[in-house]
């Protein structure tokens, strides 16, 4: 049976991404800082700001074959008045935390012949985004996924990434209204996108998708920003 670890797995997008690979026989490792009574396989309580403990973590976990980044903060900060501390907190769980887990699961991937490597984008990513620093450390994902893509190809480690529109998730539901009606305005069929829709193509990318899609963005955005 693989294992796939699955970040910010409490709820949204991550909860959904670990159903489907429990749905798939997966052994699931599920990692969110808190979760609700309800959580899929084993669960990991650990705060992604702790940088420097992710090697240990990780090196105290079974073999991993598929790693999911799926854990980001976003705050809503108005551009000009956003507190020091919020910005350092985006970009060590966005962006940082990421990293640090991709260079320690790749390590065992890589003796083993190879692994999947998947992490959450945003559309904020392509867009001049209103919350500065989430579009920043998203669209800085989006190019770690192609640098790791290929720097770790030739040990057989796919590394892709997915970009979801608006999602029907505890993000999306505190966001503004306007800022609902602004993101929606351009979606084709005119509704959210389901957390579960965007695990379906999570789970292809580090699960079933042929060697060859690696340093790839998928976007599951339903024309918020057409590309």
């Amino acid at each position: 049976m693989k294992t796939v670890l699955v970040t910010g797995a409490g709820r949204g997008i991550g909860l959904a991404t670990a159903e489907k690979f429990s749905s798939m026989d997966w052994n699931v490792l599920s990692l969110d800082k808190n979760f609700d009574d309800y959580f899929v396989g084993e669960r990991i309580i650990f705060d992604l700001r702790r940088l420097d403990e992710i090697p240990k973590l990780i090196d105290d976990l079974e073999p991993i074959d598929t790693l999911i980044n799926n854990a980001a903060v976003l705050f809503c900060d108005p551009m000009d008045a956003i507190p020091e501390n919020h910005i350092q907190e985006i970009l060590d769980v966005n962006l940082f935390a990421p990293a640090r887990l991709i260079e320690s699961v790749s390590s065992g991937m890589k003796s083993r012949g190879g692994g999947r490597i998947v992490s959450i984008g945003s559309v904020s990513a392509f867009t001049g985004h209103p919350d500065l620093w989430y579009g920043a450390t998203k669209a800085a994902l989006l190019n770690l996924t192609k640098s790791y893509a290929s720097h770790l190809g030739r040990h057989n480690v796919l590394v892709n990434a997915v970009a979801p529109g608006p999602t029907l998730t505890k993000m999306y539901e505190d966001l503004p209204e306007s800022r609902k009606e602004s993101v929606m305005s351009s979606v084709y069929n005119g509704r959210p996108c389901l957390p579960e829709e965007v695990a379906e193509t999570v789970f292809w990318l580090g699960a079933a998708s042929p060697a060859y899609v690696s340093g790839t963005t998928v976007d599951v955005n339903n024309g918020s920003y057409p590309r």
